[in-house]
């Protein structure tokens, strides 16, 4: 016998072992969420065989009627799921059933908690709900063979959740798969059919598919479908509770908390096509995940036609979930087609500002949950102003900020705020991004601005970095970092501040050029500065140079960096300054040089080359005080 007909016994992914060994101890609470899930499984893979089919119509194998169904054996103790979808190969099977969330096990298991509903919103988030079946079942088998595969070449899989699986290629008629389970014991409310057609009427009454199981009636040898199996979104929106929409979510999406808010919508005229859009109320573990692609289901007259359309929704806006059904494309479109048709940019870009519109509506009727999206998402949403230049202004009045005067890293100041509590004479908005709230809330670059009562929108997430120079302005004000180019606070200042500014200049001149011949090529430039009022000095880059963190972010990905050099701005009121601007001694001039650069780079976040050089002159300055 070849390998590939061969019963083999595998051992899971030590990850996969954990959980299956938290989750047969009872960790979860909701049973009912395993047939939901499963349920859910099965509707995917009817979808995704009409996709395939869409290129291949030999995969249908003579059969287009599609069903899932839902049996139960009270003498053998097992309820079986059926699916007559794509089904799966061997190798499917190693890697759908032996691996489970590859990126995300570690925040799986710290977040694991026994709390009913956190319990389900974690299978959810972490896409393992198939390994769920073993909250009630102590023996898992799976039947499956992919569409088009001989029936010769499918595949039994089979678990009782102790670190093993076992697996054989088998014989199986007909396509796709069906999920065996094997009661515990102490599970038998389950073998019952009114319990499984209230499961089913409770989490998936709006599958799309038609979801049947054998009449309760002894009387009658027939399957009845006991889900409404109606495309919820071409129903009218006053007809739809609140409830019904929220159990959509949950079947599409794979989560099993509330969305944050939906969008329900059709659109008519020179193209007609429903949207129904969902705002998850939390924010997927892979969410940062590159390559996982999640989003929009796309349907043409309520046939769908494929799963995580990128074309109909915006990168940033990945986290949207719901569906988009068109009654113009053509039923053969393919991925190809797509990205080529100009109807499909025409419903992306309309979708997009729908959703736009729907945070907007958000944020102006319900601050707290739109505090709660913008924890979760705002990141995401920013991403926006890099990728969307066409509603970067809608963006702009999304975004919200800590800032100098909020009192708290809580991102909850919008732009329009801050403009309202400009000082009068100001005409930027000035920020800074840092590596994180302490160090943008604690910079020296902010002392003049503290000093005057001039709000600073405070910046650390690392996307700041790229996306909020991409602003430049809003509502006619310029955005200002405060850590390029010199500052300018002219309109705040009256003529004896100004005046006795220019004096500092003047009479700082010489000290300037005696730094700057110490300190030679490590700096650009020494000037004084009126930005800072407790420091001696600080480092800034000129007004068109690479901010410092956003230049260390760069390094850090293995980006080469031009190396400009910093420009050491100087207080010269400031005792430090006023003493070594008098100091005849060449070598401890030098060395004061030397311990101000070195200060300014450390407390702009850098690392200094040499630490040791720069301990042994302090402490040679400090020996001497």
């Amino acid at each position: 016998m070849s390998t590939d007909t061969q019963k083999e016994t595998l051992g899971f992914q030590a990850e996969v072992k954990q959980l299956l060994d938290l989750m047969i101890h009872s960790l979860y609470s909701n049973k009912e969420i395993f047939l939901r899930e499963l349920v859910s499984n099965a509707s995917d893979a009817i979808d995704r065989l009409r996709f395939d089919a869409l290129s291949n119509s030999a995969l249908y194998e003579h059969d287009t009627d599609f069903k899932i169904r839902i049996a139960y054996d009270k003498d053998a103790r097992t309820i079986t799921i059926s699916d007559n979808g794509i089904g799966m190969n061997r190798e499917d099977v190693i890697e759908n059933l032996g691996t489970i969330a590859k990126s995300g096990t570690r925040e799986f298991f710290q977040a694991l908690t026994g709390d009913q509903q956190k319990d389900a919103n974690l299978i959810g988030q972490f896409g393992v709900g198939f390994y769920s079946s073993f909250v009630v079942a102590d023996q898992v088998t799976v039947l499956t063979r992919r569409a088009g595969v001989p029936t010769a070449e499918a595949v039994r899989w089979e678990s009782t959740g102790q670190g093993e699986y076992s697996i054989e290629t088998i014989e199986k008629e007909s396509r796709g798969t069906d999920v065996i389970l094997h009661l515990r014991a102490d599970e038998d409310e389950l073998l019952d059919g009114y319990r499984l057609r209230t499961i089913v009427r409770k989490y998936s009454d709006h599958v799309t598919l038609p979801i049947v199981m054998k009449s309760e009636d002894k009387d009658k040898d027939e399957w009845e479908v006991v889900n409404t199996a109606s495309a919820l979104w071409t129903r009218q929106p006053s007809e739809i509770t609140e409830e019904e929409y929220n159990e959509f979510y949950k079947h599409i999406s794979h989560d099993f908390s509330d969305p944050l808010a939906h969008i329900h919508s059709r659109m008519e005229g020179t193209q007609e096509y429903t949207i129904l859009l969902y705002v998850p109320g939390q924010a997927p573990f892979d969410l940062y995940t590159r390559e996982v692609h999640h989003g929009v289901k796309l349907y043409v007259r309520r046939v769908f036609i494929m799963d995580d359309a990128e074309k109909l929704m915006p990168r940033y806006l990945r986290f949207i979930r719901g569906v988009i059904d068109s009654t113009d494309l053509p039923l053969n479109v393919s991925r190809e087609i797509l990205q080529q048709n100009r109807m499909i940019d025409a419903i992306r870009s309309n979708s997009t500002k729908k959703v736009l519109t729907l945070f907007s509506d958000l944020a102006n009727s319900d601050a707290e949950k739109y505090a709660t999206f913008w924890e979760q998402f705002g990141r995401v949403v920013k991403e926006g102003l890099l990728e969307d230049a066409s509603n970067r202004d809608r963006l702009a009045k999304l975004l919200r900020f800590s800032t100098t005067t909020s009192g708290s890293n809580a991102q909850t100041v919008s732009l329009e705020e801050y403009i309202g509590r400009m000082k009068e004479g100001q005409d930027k908005i000035y920020y800074i991004v840092a590596d994180s709230y302490a160090a943008a809330k604690d910079s020296p670059l902010l002392e003049i601005f503290k000093k005057k009562g001039i709000e600073v929108l405070l910046l650390s997430d690392p996307v700041d970095h790229l996306a909020i120079p991409e602003l430049q302005e809003y509502e006619g004000k310029q955005l200002q970092s405060v850590s390029k180019g010199a500052v300018d606070l002219s309109n705040l200042e009256d003529e004896q501040e100004k005046e006795e500014q220019q004096k500092s200049a003047d009479e700082a001149k010489g000290l300037l050029e005696r730094l700057k011949a110490v300190l030679g090529e490590e700096v650009k430039e020494v000037r004084t500065t009126n930005r800072l009022t407790t420091s001696p000095a600080c480092l800034v880059v000129d007004e068109y140079g690479i901010d410092p963190s956003l230049k260390r972010l760069l390094q850090s990905a293995g980006q080469q960096i031009p190396n400009d050099k910093p420009i050491l701005e100087i207080n010269p009121q400031h005792p430090i300054v006023v003493r070594i601007k008098n100091e005849n001694d060449d070598q401890l001039f030098a060395d004061w040089a030397h311990v101000l650069f070195d200060q300014s780079v450390l407390s702009s976040g850098e690392q200094l080359d040499n630490p040791v050089t720069f301990v042994n002159r302090l402490n040679s300055l400090l020996a001497q005080l």
